[in-house]
This record gives C-alpha cells, sequence and structure tokens, in this order.
C-alpha cells in the first residue's frame, strides 16, 4: 500500500524541516518527493508468519 503523502527527498539539505505534499516533486525546490512511510513490514522476513500466528493466538 502506497501512502497519498510525500516528502521532499532533499528535505535535509534544503529546508530546515521536512516539506509534505501530494505531488510528484517538492512545492519549494522541484526535488523529487518519495513516500514519506516506511513499509509496515518486510516482505522477506522470515519470521513474520510465527509473530502473527502468536498474535492471533494471544488475541483468543
Amino acid at each position: 500500500m502506497k501512502s497519498d503523502i510525500r516528502v521532499c527527498s532533499a528535505w535535509e539539505s534544503a529546508h530546515e524541516r521536512p516539506v509534505y505534499t501530494l505531488g510528484e516533486s517538492c512545492p519549494e525546490c522541484g526535488a523529487d518527493a518519495e513516500n514519506s512511510a516506511p513499509a509496515p513490514f518486510d516482505p522477506t522476513d522470515r519470521y513474520g508468519e510465527y509473530r502473527r500466528a502468536i498474535k492471533r493466538r494471544n488475541r483468543e
């Protein structure tokens, strides 16, 4: 799932704080905008299946 909110890829060098946008580029400096949130999980996680099973067991 991809977030609609993006952040300027060059904000650390070009701005004082992160610049968020919904567009493909930064409205202030014109640099490319990238997804602002990390992935919720790692698809190559070998133990994710087991963690989720334990979580389901503990909920019941």
